[in-house]
């Protein structure tokens, strides 16, 4: 197992790609295993951002559109 240290990053500040800790972490978006991978960063993060705010608005919507709002048919 590779340590992160010795994997790549993507500075968020700059764009380069870089190996270890050269940045500072909050500058910083990974580790990945390549170079390629964390060159693709903002892709990965754009995709992964969508993914995650979709399951929140499913989560949000779970149970809830299935209740009749309180009215009844009792007189």
């Amino acid at each position: 197992m590779t340590s992160d240290s010795e994997k790549y990053w993507y500075n968020l500040r700059t764009g380069a790609v870089e190996k270890g800790f050269e940045s500072p972490a909050i500058d910083r978006a990974g580790p990945f295993d390549t170079p390629e991978e964390a060159a693709k960063a903002p892709e990965i993060l754009r995709e992964r951002s969508r993914a995650w705010a979709e399951d929140e608005a499913r989560d949000a919507d779970w149970g809830g559109s299935s209740t009749s709002g309180g009215r009844s048919d009792a007189q």
